[in-house]
């Protein structure tokens, strides 16, 4: 269902209204739930690596496929989203999710099981990429914390599902707690579904949002620009990987223990939703490129801690600030496509945008297990992330000198 005024042109009546703040709430508890996807094979993979008696690098391959699966499925899923709403993709995640985790409960090999986490991965990227490109056209006035607080089901899932993950694996083993998840995701999401039954017509050529639009002049074309923020998402991302996907991993090997990482990784993203929400007021104000730039020069500062402090207290005050840090750059991508591109465009750039990070994440927490594999020890991964992150830093700070938008609002 298309809701106008009833008139082409007119804004749309439901923006910025109460059913669109209802609407963010809901999408917010959705993405907590949706998004274990992206958590859940970080606190199983040392039960995995001894259950199977493989190395760490082919450990960590089913995250890398989860990440490849949530990965396309914000590329497909967002297009579908453009076309169709986002109830669609949404119904995807929720069967995606089912059959995928347990499907991985009864994995009897590591390549099913990595088929398995391909498919966990596919239905968690609705809950990410397409929901917030959603979202973003249900707000004008606050859209910069708006899509913050979308994208913060991501690290609300990340805050609250490592350490209950982390007790039903020692207490259940890893294969029940994934079919359990399954479980819990389709009788909680398919519920929450029917909120968003209602759209509002950004493509076509005479709605308000695609009439408005005008690019902004910084000296290269649309595709152009798109091309390189897509290669800052991977680099950002690779950096990204080394703490979320491997701190459980790296506990264990520093004596500390498994549940102590989990508990870090917890910390890293329940913190890593202020930075977000943070984010999105920086955003309103300054615009993505600024909120994007700050993030990335505070994340290689706590990847550069890391490297120098492997003390269990300075690993939790560290984990913390990653959190903190870095919690703003990938929202800030959507508030950028938003400035930079084509209202009707939203859903399909910024599901592929998202799909580039994605990859990053999933290149970064394969090549950081192979450097351990290669090294014995996970400083020279510290050191690989810094490089990566420099290049998204360099990448953001060419746009800042490059030009903005000259009417935020001419972009709404």
């Amino acid at each position: 269902m298309y809701l106008m005024d009833g008139y082409a042109g007119r804004r749309p009546s439901l923006v910025d209204s109460r059913y669109a703040w209802l609407r963010l709430g809901v999408a917010l508890v959705l993405g907590t739930v949706g998004s274990v996807g992206m958590w859940s094979y970080v606190v199983a993979l040392p039960a995995v690596q001894m259950h199977f008696a493989v190395t760490r690098a082919e450990a960590s391959v089913p995250y890398t496929m989860a990440m490849v699966g949530f990965a396309v499925g914000n590329l497909i899923l967002g297009r579908l989203a453009d076309r169709f709403g986002i109830l669609a993709p949404i119904l995807l995640s929720i069967v995606s999710l089912g059959l995928g985790y347990v499907g991985a409960g009864f994995a009897p090999t590591m390549w099913l099981l990595c088929a398995a986490h391909i498919l966990i991965g596919f239905g968690s990227a609705a809950s990410f990429g397409p929901l917030i490109a959603d979202l973003s056209h249900w707000f004008e006035k606050r859209r910069g914390i708006a899509i913050a607080i979308a994208a913060s089901g991501n690290y609300v899932a990340g805050a609250i599902w490592p350490p209950v993950l982390q007790h039903f694996i020692a207490s259940d083993g890893w294969r029940a707690t994934h079919i359990g998840v399954g479980i819990v995701c389709v009788a909680a999401m398919l519920p929450l579904s029917l909120v968003f039954r209602r759209r509002l017509d950004v493509h076509g050529a005479g709605s308000l949002q695609a009439r408005s639009f005008v690019p902004p002049d910084i000296g290269v074309s649309q595709n152009t620009l798109f091309v390189l923020l897509c290669i800052a998402g991977i680099a950002c991302c690779v950096a990204m990987a080394m703490p979320q996907v491997h701190i459980v991993a790296y506990c264990g090997d520093l004596g500390y223990g498994v549940a102590r990482g989990a508990e870090m990784l917890s910390l890293m993203l329940a913190f890593g939703i202020v930075s977000r929400i943070g984010s999105g007021f920086i955003a309103d104000r300054f615009g993505g490129v600024v909120t994007l730039l700050i993030g990335s020069v505070m994340q290689g500062l706590a990847l550069f801690l890391y490297f120098l402090f492997d003390g269990l207290t300075s690993l939790y005050i560290i984990s913390i600030l990653f959190g903190l840090f870095q919690g703003g750059i990938v929202p800030s991508y959507a508030v950028i496509i938003r400035e930079y591109f084509p209202p009707q465009e939203a859903g399909a750039r910024v599901g592929t945008l998202i799909m580039a990070t994605v990859f990053g994440m999933a290149l970064g927490g394969w090549m950081s297990g192979w450097i351990f594999d290669l090294t014995g020890s996970y400083r020279a991964a510290f050191l690989n992330g810094l490089a990566w992150n420099l290049l998204n830093l360099s990448i953001a700070f060419w746009l800042l000198r490059a030009g903005r938008p000259g009417a935020r609002t001419a972009a709404a």
